[in-house]
Formats: C-alpha cells, structure tokens, sequence
C-alpha cells in the first residue's frame, strides 16, 4: 500500500510538472514547435511580431499551416517575407489573430448566440466571420476567402492556436 501512495504520489507530480512546461510555452514557443508551422514562424520573425505574441495577451490564433501558405499564388510567401513588404505581411498575420482566449468552446458558443455566424474582430481591425459548415467551423474573410479550423485548442502560456487550413486575407 505504501509503495502503491508513492507510485501515485509521483505519477501526480509528473502530470502537474508536464502540464505546467506545456502551459509555460507561449504562443510562438508552441508554433515554433510545429512542424506544421515554420512558415508561419518564419513570416512572425518578418515582421517583428515575435515579442507581441510572446507578450502577456491573452490572443487567439488562427495558424495557418504550410500547406495553407502553399495554396498561395507562386512567389506570394517570398514576396511577403522580404523587407519592403514588412507592412502588408503584418497586416496579414495581424487579422489571424484575436485578442482573448478563444477556446473551442467559447467559438462554438459565440456562433451558437449569433444565430450560426460570430463575427470576430481580429487585432487589426478587420473582421473574421466563424460559421458551421459540415460539423467544421468555417472562417469567412471580409473577401469571401475562407479557411477550415483542422485543430484546436493548442494552449500556450498567453492564449490558444488554431490551426487552419488556409490563408484569410484582409481588405
């Protein structure tokens, strides 16, 4: 009985000291952990958002993954990422984040008190619209573009990810 305390004595204190690194990753540690992601790690670093988003927030992130930059016309990823675009890429990633700790769950009841559709204001100004579209929720953008969330709730120290499966762009 003794041995059998002690077993679950520090299976708990493993689980606690796992969840509390996990949670002590912000929002750019947990990207930069993605392979799925280093298009978008490379696009935060140029355009300077790398300390704003290890900032205290809480921010919501819909993350885009490679293959969502990929969708892109040819040229586009690397035209952004040079220094003269610095502007527009900002702008870009800017409006794939929210400000708050959007969980899964407050998404789905934002759209459920909207009568099917959320409308979320994204750091820049702009807005995404969230919706349902077959049991997936859908972000429209203010062109019409849209993109699926594939993943959610990653959490990090100072907000969550979602990963999306394309590239929503501002007016």
């Amino acid at each position: 009985m003794k041995h059998l305390f002690k077993a679950g004595l520090l299976a708990f204190v493993m689980f606690t000291t796992v969840s509390a690194i996990a949670q002590s990753k912000d929002i750019v540690d947990v990207a930069a952990g993605s392979k799925a992601h280093t298009t978008l790690v490379a696009a935060v670093k140029a355009a300077g958002l790398v300390e704003t988003l290890k900032g205290k927030g809480p921010f919501t992130v819909f993350a885009p993954t490679n293959d969502a930059f990929a969708k892109l016309p040819a040229g586009t990823v690397e035209t952004l990422l040079k220094p003269e675009n610095k502007a527009k890429l900002t702008s870009i990633l800017t409006y794939h984040v929210v400000a708050g700790n959007l969980d899964a769950a407050a998404v789905m009841d934002a759209i459920k008190k909207g009568n099917g559709k959320a409308v979320l204001t994204t750091v820049n100004g702009q807005t995404l619209t969230a919706a349902i579209d077959n049991g997936k929720v859908k972000l429209t953008d203010e062109n019409g573009g849209a993109a699926y969330v594939t993943a959610t709730d990653l959490k990090a120290s100072n907000g969550v990810i979602h990963v999306i499966d394309a590239v929503v762009l501002p007016k």
